[in-house]
């Protein structure tokens, strides 16, 4: 356990956690809620490692005052939730269901009556099953539905939400959901995919819009980013490294910042029209980074329908999903963008930065999660580092308040600081939550450096 007191942060620093709708909210035919692609994707048999789904979840749904209780005892400044598109538009277009927004327009109040700063992301994977029918992200179409659906959310919440995220992590709905089928809507298209992550930059430059129409609060997007380390020496190694980079990091980023696309990355160059760019690079106030761990890349077998292989990193403590913890891979990220982009980067926010293990009550009731604590530490001093190297970061987000329904792998991973029993829906703080919360409290009684 660490022991050691963070070192500062500047004033202001947003402290957060966050979630997302179908991970926690449960209650999927409540209110008018119409299903979701990852709905039909739970059910399908064999998709999801334990046969679950999102179904219950945490039952966020009815509990949300609980929740936002362990939010306010845990001592943030803000909470990043989703917002569910089937709660608002059922079938993907028309007018707003408005029990839907009613939900969240509780959970924003009673946010801002704990001095919690609601922040808001549009899509979190949950795309309207009728949309998907049509095409979904492959289809144009679905990038002005979501436009007008942000439009319906920032009408109704856009006088209180603090901060906006259009999509959170368009790279892993691209890759997973449509490039190799691990999420839904479970499609394998490899790189035949473009479209869908054209379609969602599109989708996001067009909902900035509509938010800058209807709310005075500022505008970001989540990405997904991961460090990429070459293994081995070879030229081949450095290309399929680039390769990937260019993939995970840079189609996502590039063109947001007014750079086009990265060469190589465009499949049918039919699907970008003349107006997509200057739209999709709209200018944002803040660029949301996700990270979880660095990726090793390397030259790809002979006949390979990729121009890289994935090899795991040696060297470093794994989390319960295998992953690496590699807190220097996050101070390394973020110098990378910070070099990458130079003026054209806006301040960062860490918007999800967390780990996964299998934590188990002892026989007290008590629920210890060292190897948490160590990870959320390190990642935070490595925040630190990266401030110092000049980088504007002005906030970090843990993924997650809750263990939660975590997408294909169902209840088989826990990422939170708060243990739920998803029997009884018992909510018992770890001890990370613990040191969070006095961590948190130190940070915000110190002076900026």
């Amino acid at each position: 356990m660490p022991t050691a007191p963070l070192p500062h942060f500047p004033a202001g620093f947003r402290w957060g956690v966050s979630t997302s709708a179908y991970q926690i909210e449960g209650a999927v035919g409540a209110d008018g809620r119409g299903p979701s692609i990852w709905d039909t994707f739970a059910h399908s048999p064999g998709r999801i490692a334990d046969g679950s789904s999102g179904d219950v979840a945490c039952d966020h749904y009815h509990r949300h005052r609980e929740d936002v209780a362990l939010l306010a005892g845990l001592g943030v400044t803000a909470y990043r939730f989703s917002v569910a598109w089937p709660r608002i538009q059922p079938g993907g277009t028309g007018p707003a269901n408005p029990r839907g927004l009613d939900f969240y327009d509780r959970l924003v109040d009673d946010l801002l009556a704990h001095d919690i700063d609601p922040v808001a992301t549009l899509y979190h994977w949950d795309l309207p099953q009728p949309l998907e029918d049509a095409g979904g992200w492959l289809a144009r179409d679905t990038a002005a539905r979501f436009a007008a659906y942000a439009d319906l959310v920032a009408a109704r919440l856009g006088d209180r939400v603090k901060l906006w995220i259009t999509l959170n992590e368009p790279f892993v709905q691209m890759s997973l959901g449509y490039g190799t089928g691990a999420h839904a809507p479970g499609r394998t298209l490899l790189f035949d995919a473009f479209p869908v992550a054209h379609h969602q930059l599109l989708g996001h430059g067009l909902a900035v819009a509509a938010l800058r129409a209807r709310s005075g609060s500022p505008v970001a997007i989540a990405n997904n980013y991961s460090p990429v380390r070459a293994l081995g020496g070879t030229d081949a190694d450095r290309s399929a490294a680039a390769a990937y980079e260019a993939l995970h990091n840079r189609l996502f980023t590039d063109p947001l910042l007014g750079r086009g696309y990265p060469e190589g990355t465009v499949g049918d160059p039919s699907v970008v029209r003349d107006e997509d760019l200057a739209l999709i690079a709209a200018p944002i106030d803040v660029l949301g980074v996700n990270y979880y761990n660095p990726t090793g890349v390397r030259a790809p077998q002979e006949g390979s329908p990729l121009p890289f292989e994935l090899a795991p990193l040696d060297g470093y403590p794994r989390t319960a999903f295998d992953w690496p913890v590699a807190p220097d891979g996050l101070r390394e990220l973020l110098g990378w963008l910070h070099r990458t982009y130079g003026d054209a980067l806006p301040p960062v926010e860490i918007t999800e930065s967390g780990c996964a293990y299998d934590d188990v009550p002892d026989v007290d009731g008590r629920v210890p999660d060292p190897e948490r604590v160590a990870y959320l530490d390190g990642h935070l001093r490595a925040v630190r580092a990266a401030l110092d190297d000049g980088v504007d970061v002005r906030g970090y987000f843990v993924w997650s308040l809750l263990d939660n329904w975590e997408w294909a792998e169902g209840f088989t991973k826990r990422f939170g600081l708060v243990h739920v029993d998803y029997a009884t829906q018992a909510r018992t703080p770890k001890s990370s939550y613990a040191w969070l919360r006095d961590a948190i409290a130190a940070a915000r009684r110190k002076p900026a450096r």
